[in-house]
């Protein structure tokens, strides 16, 4: 290293990064200005990447989890070239930009996961590390080192405070993630001050205590040598994850500096000017970046494209030896998958057995894992509960890193977050599983997911009150609501065998879209109609109206849409043939396994199935859940907007009214609403 070199390419990426705020007028100006020793060691002298293949299937992956330092980020993009602009950069957070105010993966190139709210992006490098340990395992030989890179991540005290990262350095530090090299940017700010108001944990013994190896940096704020032999004897141990506390000041070597001022956008103009000049930099020059600096990072870069090259070739004679298996891993990063995938799902007839949904999905999961080698994942200590073991596999553990069921333990949150990880870090079809109801725990990883495009399945079982004893802490009344209102993910509630099928059908076929599958405990039967392909449209019809013609006498029957879907769709039936025998309505019943797949279709379809522009035709919906959002498509319905009861299953139906004899009754008393008939 060359301290004076290093020192001004330092200087002058803090300054630059700090002035993105300022041409915004919006930001964080100390995070970006302290952590900068950090980035630049780490672009520099530590990760392998190449500016011209940020989809590299052997780079380092770069997280920064306190993701309010992104104008840090898009300097070190911007400085190796690796798609961002000076005009992108100032360009920061404005409209469309590729510069917005927090890093986002499906926008930036070279952002890996998207970060901001804290601990999901150090959460998220748990879920790379694991898939850079797995791949290294199942397919590196002794001649062929094809997977050897690392994870690095920079996180702040934020990340450190916030439950999900708990979680997730818990589980780190059980598999033993060696690949995961932490930089916690140790300033002792949070927004309100410093940390001693709410934050005086021991976190180096902390983190030794959840099994991570931990070194100090005293001194993170020109000690750059000290930073780098710190990474590079953190990468030596493959068998426990490395914390590197890294003490700096933030907003160093401004008039804000080590206060909590520095954390968010407090030096203007005539401030940057004066820290400039303090730094040895010309402090009339704006968005500069001098030629020994830029002469630098293209050093850099042909460093890396040399190091990239030589893997390149290692790779190209893997493939000649193991034709079949380097197929198989460009086809995993290609998102592509194997042909026959779909020839797996079963079907059914209404002379099968009554399963309940969760145990199909177990059966699902099985023969998806049968032809996607890619598939991994696991359960929050529920396996048997969410039916996702899978039956030929070995769980992963820390001598064991190439086995594909994980036990994330009691870690809801934490479980949301990895698996987000897992599939950033590309090439895993992944899975996680828990109560419907416990994905409150997780929302914020899952909201992530469906932001970020994360093709993740969520296995949700245990999905109403049919739950049951349990009670009403574990009944999740409201939870269908707010994942339906969620852009970008698809909730699929099936109501039987085929509609499991169609549910992991419609998972595969969206692979930009993260999927939740609500999952009944209880037998229900298969009914009959349902289609497996026919779930792709999110609700269609499975027993239709009787035909009647124009010159019939029975032409002026009402019409009746009985829709519902899961476990109460078959009460559907039962209401029709009294609907039909005993009133003699015209009855249609509709399976609606997917509201937002629904939305997904053509307003011509939607009408055709629903009929929502007819008011002369009653339009029925059953669901034991809140009734948010129900009159959307249906002017009656059975919902419940209370919580729960704790008792058998059938006690609790009856006394919420999900009965077919409740069904016929609301639909007869609005008959006679709408005609004034007794």
């Amino acid at each position: 290293m060359n301290k004076e070199l290093d020192t001004k390419c330092i200087n002058e990426i803090r300054m630059l990064s700090a002035e993105l705020p300022l041409k915004a007028n919006s930001g964080h100006q100390g995070a970006p200005i302290g952590c900068a020793p950090i980035a630049h060691v780490l672009w520099s002298y530590v990760m392998h990447y190449n500016n011209e293949d940020s989809q590299w299937i052997n780079r380092d992956r770069f997280v920064l989890s306190n993701g309010h330092a992104s104008a840090l980020l898009y300097t070190m993009l911007y400085l190796t070239n690796q798609g961002i602009t000076l005009d992108d950069l100032k360009q920061f957070r404005q409209i469309n930009s590729l510069t917005p105010g927090h890093p986002e993966n499906h926008i930036t190139k070279g952002v890996e996961v998207t970060t901001g709210p804290l601990g999901q992006g150090a959460s998220n490098a748990v879920g790379l590390a694991i898939g850079a340990h797995h791949l290294a395992e199942k397919y590196n030989t002794s001649e062929f080192k094809i997977f050897d890179n690392y994870v690095y991540a920079i996180c702040g005290d934020g990340c450190m405070q916030e439950g999900v990262f708990c979680e997730a350095a818990s589980l780190a530090g059980h598999l033993g993630l060696g690949r995961l090299i932490l930089l916690y940017d140790d300033n002792n700010i949070t927004i309100d001050g410093n940390t001693e108001l709410s934050f005086t944990e021991n976190i180096p013994k902390k983190f030794e205590a959840l099994g991570w190896e931990v070194k100090v940096v005293s001194n993170g704020n020109d000690d750059y040598e000290n930073i780098y032999s710190s990474i590079e004897e953190a990468k030596k141990n493959l068998k426990q994850p490395s914390l590197i506390v890294v003490k700096t000041v933030c907003g160093f070597g401004t008039k804000v500096e080590g206060t909590c001022k520095a954390h968010g956008f407090a030096l203007k103009d005539e401030d940057i000017k004066i820290a400039k000049k303090k730094l040895g930099l010309d402090p009339e020059k704006t968005f500069y970046i001098s030629d020994d600096v830029h002469n630098f990072y293209k050093n850099v870069i042909e460093k890396k494209k040399n190091y990239y090259n030589q893997w390149k070739k290692q790779f190209d004679d893997f493939c000649t030896k193991y034709p079949q298996i380097g197929k198989e891993i460009l086809r995993r990063f290609k998102k592509e998958l194997p042909q026959n995938w779909k020839d797996v799902l079963p079907k059914y007839t209404v002379q099968d057995a009554p399963a309940a949904t969760r145990n199909l999905s177990g059966i699902l999961l099985n023969c998806i894992n049968s032809v996607l080698p890619e598939l991994i994942g696991g359960s929050a200590d529920l396996t048997e509960s969410n039916c996702t073991s899978l039956k030929n596999e070995k769980d992963m553990n820390k001598n064991a890193l190439v086995n594909k069921y994980i036990r994330f333990g009691v870690r809801e949150h934490g479980m949301v977050a990895i698996t987000n990880g897992l599939y950033a870090y590309g090439g895993f079809q992944p899975f996680c599983g828990t109560f419907l109801n416990f994905y409150t725990y997780a929302f914020a990883a899952l909201r992530l997911a469906a932001l970020s495009n994360y093709h993740i399945l969520c296995i949700a079982t245990h999905d109403s009150v049919e739950l049951g004893e349990d009670g009403p802490t574990h009944q999740p009344i409201e939870v269908l609501s707010l994942l339906r209102s969620t852009p970008n993910l698809n909730i699929i509630r099936p109501a039987d065998g085929n509609e499991v099928s169609g549910a992991y059908l419609c998972h595969f076929s969206y692979p930009n879209t993260p999927t939740v599958i609500a999952l009944c405990r209880n037998k229900v039967p298969h009914l009959k109609n349902t289609s497996v392909e026919n779930v792709l449209k999110g609700a269609y019809i499975l027993q239709d109206f009787d035909n009647i013609t124009d010159n019939d006498t029975h032409n002026k029957q009402k019409k009746v849409i009985l829709t519902g879907c899961g476990s109460e769709l078959q009460l559907c039936f039962e209401a029709k043939e009294i609907l039909k025998s005993k009133h003699n309505l015209n009855v249609r019943i509709v399976s609606f396994p997917s509201w937002t797949l629904f939305k997904k279709q053509t307003e011509q379809y939607q009408k055709m199935v629903m009929m929502h522009d007819n008011n002369e035709v009653v339009r029925f919906y059953i669901e034991p859940a809140a009734t948010y959002g129900f009159d959307t498509y249906f002017n009656v319905y059975i919902g419940i907007d209370q919580f729960g009861y704790s008792a058998p299953k059938d006690h609790i139906w009856k006394q919420l009214g999900i009965t077919s004899t409740n069904i016929v009754q609301k639909v007869l008393a609005f008959i006679q609403m709408q005609t004034g008939s007794k």
